[in-house]
């Protein structure tokens, strides 16, 4: 019998509930609408997940030095490598690296394991380059990391500030939950951020500040909120330094924030007179040089005027993976102890130690995720173990930290799977369990606990990760403080762990779910914490009282730094970086869906069209991108979304879809000097037009590694597709094709043209198209999403690239949720008289689901509509 289970899903910090049902061909994927963050609402991503779920690229086995082995031998290395280099190099020599990805009871043995029993606290997160500055900002405002806020203050709002997130795209629920209380009574929206997003289409302002200058911006209003009466002096009676705050917003400047002053004046009006006011604050906050003053800036604001810890009335961090929270919990961070203890507090330190009955405890902070693969690449790390993420991507001056793991004596990567850039240079790999396959728990941002329910088996030998880092333990010496039998008996150890915490007036406490038996973890509803006898759930700080040890808050006196890396003739260009809507991180699981990478199949740059005309760019073409650290290759789009002098990539594409594209070699590591949290988003470079002999459009039934200096490769219905280009053309197009798809024997059909540069070979095998490669001196003209389809099929006249006739093209996705191209949405909008996005929705689905994509649906009609006028 088919059974239904209750889980979360995967993606971001929202933490959305979904129903899971396995089917005869995957699983089934729905919104739960019962769970309190979504309602029953999921974004294009969460509706995918039945479509990322396949066995095909995942690892089933252990693997040393690339060849199979067993659990016994494969454990057995790992715990004699780091025992031995223990041994012989002390504490320092060794490190975790982990990810949001990991559930809160695999992050919780990792942590006792490394800072508890081996006595390091070289142990850093993924979540370092997400959230540390929030991390940091609210422990020098609160105390503790607390987020104040939950939810329903998004509802409860009748002013929401967004300040560095494109919530529309990387928070799409949240986004909705935002547009339907406007709806409901009329909440006003300011976003601000350097760039036009898909959020900006619902805000009453956009601010699009100069990089980086949120701390004269915010000091600024707080100036504002001064001189027009808007203090809470009450309040204020709680805080600490507010004078010396006040002093240095009045020593800021505004003006660097590159903002008209009437914008200014309006948000700043809007603010003061608007007691329930909401500021959602992200990445575009945190990945900075000074992401943690940022915070603090905004923070100062909210306590100046009271305005936190109330309905509709606070500042929320909006967090971006599904358990950095959970991770921040369980001490996560290379300067954390569990359950937001501090670990260079000497109680703090031996209240841990005796609680786990430690042999050892690290008393001074670990080595942040820069730092730590710097001292990989000094040798000072010499046994490192990486947990689903994939920083040969994802960090800063990536081509450098590929070298650093590549040169380290002993590394170790539990992962899903074996192709990605981190995994191919381990030396030991260790299949771990999937999303769908887990059990345990995970915290979202606004502290709501979820239960994650296993609903597949664990394929091959894949082990949950808990399971691996128990087992190391074991190994070790370490029998009784490891021998865990499930994930509620971990979970129960870290509940009675935060009652111990509770005690040092610490603001996490789980300890009322500590005496939870299997029965009541196993169907334990979402709740949002702290969950104890004193207290449960709710809001903090509304009564004035924080964890500093006076019970005061503390204002910042923090002043606009402008970002560390300066622009010049060199490198003229200011390089944002960031999310699209329909990716996740390295791709590992959203690149499996097809309809996922069909909306924007291949990476970018956005130019904007006065620097473009500079360059001699034109839309379509390739464009290098350089820095100090390294290089890109990227296709242009050309838009008014950035300001000249600016450019915007996306940070997915990995050496396993698109190599030359790898966004963050290009990024210094250059780190906020509080929070440790690098500045991705203000990196400078140049930007030259890729000089290609070719380019080329590449489709299959199945995958290939093409050898072209640039290459964009993305899964379709019917196999892959590629994007190509070359600085040098092959001798003979139908041989490179044939080695290029691994068909040697396949019967060809060609059509060239020497000359021209041009060629188009189609390759079959019992008449039926098993690749197709169309090649042109510049971007190559035909029907793309049409051609993607042909593989598997006859498609006798492939090489035209074009549909027939009688064929209808739907063109590009526009919506993932429900697959509707530009085509049919434009065809729709003129033969139906569509006049409205809600229209399109009712017409086509298009827009109803996640509504992510109603910002492209109304620049379509937008469109349209400036068409028909000029006719």
């Amino acid at each position: 019998m088919t059974r239904t289970v209750r889980s979360t899903c995967p993606y971001c910090g929202t933490g959305c509930g979904v129903l899971l049902t396995p089917t005869d061909t995957g699983l089934d994927v729905k919104g739960d609408p019962d769970h309190p963050a979504n309602f029953g609402r999921l974004c294009s991503k969460g509706s995918a997940l039945g479509e990322t779920v396949g066995l095909g690229s995942r690892l089933m086995s252990p693997q040393v030095d690339g060849a199979d082995s067993d659990w016994d031998s494969a454990l057995q290395l790992v715990a004699d490598k780091f025992s031995d280099t223990l041994a012989e190099h002390g504490p320092d020599s060794v490190a975790f690296y982990l990810s949001g990805q990991l559930l809160t009871e695999d992050y919780y043995v990792a942590n006792k394991l490394i800072k508890g029993f081996m006595g390091s606290a070289n142990v850093d997160t993924n979540s370092r380059l997400c959230m540390a500055s929030t991390v940091a900002g609210h422990k020098r405002a609160f105390g503790t990391d607390t987020v104040p806020q939950t939810y329903e203050d998004i509802e409860e709002a009748d002013l929401v500030v967004l300040v560095g997130s494109n919530l529309a795209w990387c928070h799409p629920v949240l986004y909705q939950r935002l547009l339907a209380a406007r709806e409901k009574h009329g909440t006003k929206i300011v976003v601000i951020d350097p760039r036009r997003t898909a959020t900006c289409d619902a805000a009453d302002l956009h601010l699009p500040l100069a990089s980086g200058s949120d701390v004269a911006l915010f000091n600024h209003l707080l100036t504002q909120l001064y001189e027009n009466g808007a203090l809470d002096a009450e309040y204020l009676a709680n805080v600490n330094g507010f004078d010396e705050a006040l002093h240095t917003a009045f020593c800021s400047d505004v003006s660097v924030t590159g903002l008209d002053p009437r914008d200014i004046k309006t948000f700043c009006d809007l603010f003061t007179r608007t007691e329930k006011t909401v500021t959602l604050f992200s990445q575009g906050v945190n990945q900075s040089s000074s992401g943690a003053d940022k915070v603090n800036a905004i923070l100062n604001c909210h306590l100046a005027t009271g305005r936190i810890g109330k309905p509709g009335c606070g500042p929320l961090s909006i967090t971006g993976q599904p358990n950095a929270m959970g991770g921040r919990e369980v001490g996560g961070l290379a300067n954390m102890l569990a359950c937001h203890l501090d670990l260079e507090n000497a109680e703090h330190r031996a209240a841990v130690r005796g609680f786990w009955n430690a042999p050892a405890m690290p008393e001074a902070a670990g080595l942040k995720a820069v730092d730590m693969f710097r001292a990989v690449g000094t040798g000072q790390i010499k046994a490192l173990w990486i947990i689903h993420t994939n920083p040969a991507v994802s960090m800063p001056d990536a081509e450098a930290v590929r070298a650093t793991i590549k040169g380290c004596d002993f590394v170790v990567v539990s992962d899903v799977t074996g192709a990605t850039d981190t995994a191919r240079l381990a030396d030991v790999l260790l299949p771990a369990t999937a999303w769908a396959e887990k059990d345990g728990s995970v915290t979202n941002t606004d502290r709501t606990i979820s239960r994650q329910r296993a609903v597949l088996p664990a394929p091959g030998h894949a082990r949950p990760d808990w399971d691996q880092l128990a087992e190391v333990g074991r190994r070790m010496g370490w029998k009784d403080a490891f021998d865990f039998i499930s994930p509620a008996e971990i979970f129960r150890e870290y509940a009675a762990l935060s009652g111990i915490a509770a005690g040092f007036d610490r603001d996490f406490d789980i300890s009322g779910l500590a005496e939870l038996s299997d029965e009541g973890y196993a169907g334990l509803e979402p709740a949002r914490w702290p969950i104890s006898a004193r207290r449960q759930g709710g809001r903090f700080f509304a009564d004035g009282q924080f964890f500093h040890a006076d019970g005061k808050a503390k204002m910042l006196a923090v002043s606009y730094r402008a970002p560390e890396a300066k622009t010049g003739p060199r490198y003229p260009f200011r390089l944002n970086t960031g999310r699209v809507r329909d990716q996740w991180h390295t791709m590992t699981r959203t690149a499996l869906s097809p309809r996922l990478s069909a909306h924007l199949a291949e990476p970018f740059v956005e130019i904007h069209p006065t620097d473009a005309r500079q360059l001699e760019i034109k839309s379509n073409d390739l464009v290098r991108l350089r820095s100090p650290q390294g290089q890109s290759i990227l296709r242009a789009r050309i838009t008014d979304a950035v300001q000249t002098g600016s450019l915007f990539a996306p940070i997915h594409w990995t050496g396993e879809t698109a190599p030359a594209a790898r966004i963050c070699d290009t990024i210094a590591s250059v780190v906020d000097p509080v929070s440790g949290q690098p500045e991705t988003k203000a990196a400078v470079v140049s930007a030259t037009k890729y000089q290609a002999a070719w380019y080329g459009f590449a489709v299959s039934s199945s995958e290939f590694k093409p050898t072209s200096e640039y290459w964009a490769q993305a899964r379709t219905t019917a196999g892959f597709r590629a994007e190509l280009a070359g600085a040098e053309a092959p001798e003979d197009w139908t041989t490179a094709a044939r080695d290029m798809f691994g068909l040697p024997d396949a019967e060809a059909q060609v059509l060239q043209d020497k000359a021209r540069g041009v060629a188009r070979i189609a390759l079959y095998q019992d008449g039926i198209l098993l690749a197709a490669l169309f090649v042109a001196p510049q971007p190559v003209g035909l029907m793309r999403d049409y051609a993607a389809t042909l593989p598997g099929t006859s498609a006798s006249d492939a090489l035209t690239g074009r549909a027939p006739a009688d064929m209808p093209d739907p063109g590009p996705t526009l919506c993932s949720c429900f697959n509707v191209g530009v085509n049919t949405i434009l065809t729709a909008i003129e033969t139906q008289g569509l006049l409205t996005v809600d229209a399109i929705g009712a017409a086509l689905q298009a827009g109803t689901n996640c509504g992510s994509c109603k910002p492209e649906l109304a620049a379509l009609l937008a469109q349209t509509q400036r068409l028909e006028a000029a006719e």
